[in-house]
């Protein structure tokens, strides 16, 4: 019994992490920039999950080799009515989050394609195949790295948004489960 509320809490306790740059747990560097929605807008190269005509936009930085980022993509799902989740990929993790990112970026249908990869993420056989991705692609993965670094975050996911009753900005580090990030963005937790 013991074994298994160890086990749950630890289960519990990565759900609530995230991963950070290759070479272990660094502090994140200082912000060269001030966070902004408006250069995120502007800069960042990323797909759309949600309500595409929702006024409130919460942006998601990942990995696609991250664990934590599987269980954020899961755990944002029942909140899509009620807002635009933007998923803009980076490449904390390699070369092989590079490649998986910009092709999830260039798949025809970037949903489908994270949907596939963020399975295999959480049943641990590395995420899609991602052979022969356009360069231009790659290099949009590398901007939103250096994006995300310049506001000082060093670990995905991160999430940037304003809380919908407030108005006031919003960053999360890590994933949380579904209550917790419908209270943290002011939308209504389901059932």
């Amino acid at each position: 019994m013991k074994r298994r509320v160890l086990l749950a809490a630890s289960t519990a306790a990565m759900l609530l992490a995230a991963c950070g740059k290759e070479g272990g747990d660094k502090p994140a560097a200082q912000p060269s920039a001030p966070v902004s929605l408006e250069r995120i807008a502007a800069d960042a190269k990323g797909f759309n999950v949600g309500s595409t005509m929702s006024a409130r936009v919460v942006y998601v930085f990942f990995d696609a080799q991250c664990p934590h980022c599987a269980a954020l993509w899961e755990a944002a799902k029942p909140l899509k009515p009620q807002a635009r989740f933007v998923w803009i990929p980076v490449g904390l993790l390699g070369d092989k989050s590079v490649a998986q990112g910009a092709a999830i970026l260039a798949a025809a249908d970037p949903v489908a394609s994270m949907e596939q990869n963020e399975a295999s993420v959480r049943q641990q056989q590395g995420g899609i195949a991602a052979m022969g991705v356009a360069d231009a692609q790659k290099q949009a993965v590398r901007q939103n790295t250096q994006l995300l670094t310049a506001f000082g975050f060093g670990g995905v996911p991160t999430i940037i948004g304003k809380n919908a009753q407030s108005g006031e900005l919003v960053t999360i580090d890590g994933a949380v489960p579904t209550a917790e990030l419908a209270q943290k963005l002011g939308l209504t937790s389901p059932g």
